[in-house]
């Protein structure tokens, strides 16, 4: 990042950036060389990027030998795993996440759970919850470690919270489509000083084609893909991890993409 300090302009966005903690950096604007590097490492390191109608082709075919709440606790589980590494519990111990009403929000669920046991005091924001068994289940076992869940952003967030865990809408999310609350939940993230952790898909982007441009779009500081980086994380330039340890070879094959290795007992990879 050398070449973002040259010269005397920079002098202010280098004052701010000392200012701030370190890991705070979903506020600076996109650098489009950067963005292009971002996309490089995540294609030379997973072979290409997945459209979203070959993630949602992907995820099919995992349905037919896996069951929805098995990929969602794995899922889960690397999302916890990935977070921890980016925000240790020493610095940062109370997370703040957000969940959307489908599987990204069931994969947030999971992730406060598991980071509950890791030591972290998480709170949920969960203001439209779904009434399946599945998700009805996941709600009761947070509740029964007393983790809050709230329906709406709480006053004083950012003074509250070490960083905010974005779990509300994934590669079936189509732009256009926000309907309350998210459309006053999505901008309160977005102008949240909190850094934010997308899990996915940052939620409001497109999926083929990333952000839309606005002052609204969440610029998250670390990107937790799950089975493939997805295409628009072409424009991502911020910390990128992998998570889902448990894409079968034929599907790898079949759709021609890889895993970089995990290491050990390790729930994702660094990309």
């Amino acid at each position: 990042h050398a070449r973002r300090f040259a010269g005397p302009a920079s002098l202010p966005w280098m004052l701010a950036l000392l200012l701030r903690s370190p890991l705070s950096l979903q506020t600076v604007p996109s650098h489009p060389a950067a963005a292009r590097m971002a996309s490089s490492g995540a294609s030379a390191a997973c072979g290409r990027l997945l459209s979203a109608a070959e993630a949602a082709a992907v995820d099919e075919e995992l349905f037919e030998s896996f069951s929805v709440d098995s990929l969602m606790e794995l899922a889960g589980l690397s999302v916890a795993a990935a977070l921890a590494d980016a925000f240790p519990l020493s610095s940062h111990p109370r997370p703040l996440v957000v969940c959307g009403p489908g599987n990204n929000g069931g994969d947030g669920l999971v992730a406060a759970r598991h980071l509950w046991h890791f030591g972290y005091r998480p709170t949920i924001i969960y203001p439209k919850r779904s009434q399946k068994p599945l998700f009805v289940n996941l709600a009761a076992q947070v509740g029964a470690l007393g983790i809050p869940v709230l329906d709406a952003m709480p006053p004083g967030a950012d003074e509250a919270h070490h960083m905010l865990l974005d779990c509300v809408f994934g590669f079936s999310f189509k732009p256009g489509s926000l309907r309350a609350p998210f459309d006053a939940i999505l901008p309160a993230m977005a102008a949240s000083t909190l850094p934010l952790v997308s899990v996915d898909v940052p939620s409001g982007w497109d999926v083929d084609s990333g952000p839309a441009g606005g002052a609204d779009d969440l610029r998250p500081a670390v990107l937790i893909s799950l089975t493939a980086p997805k295409a628009c994380a072409a424009h991502f330039d911020g910390r990128h991890y992998l998570g889902g340890r448990f894409v079968p070879p034929a599907i790898l094959e079949k759709y021609g993409f890889t895993q970089p290795a995990f290491s050990g007992a390790e729930q994702f990879v660094r990309l």
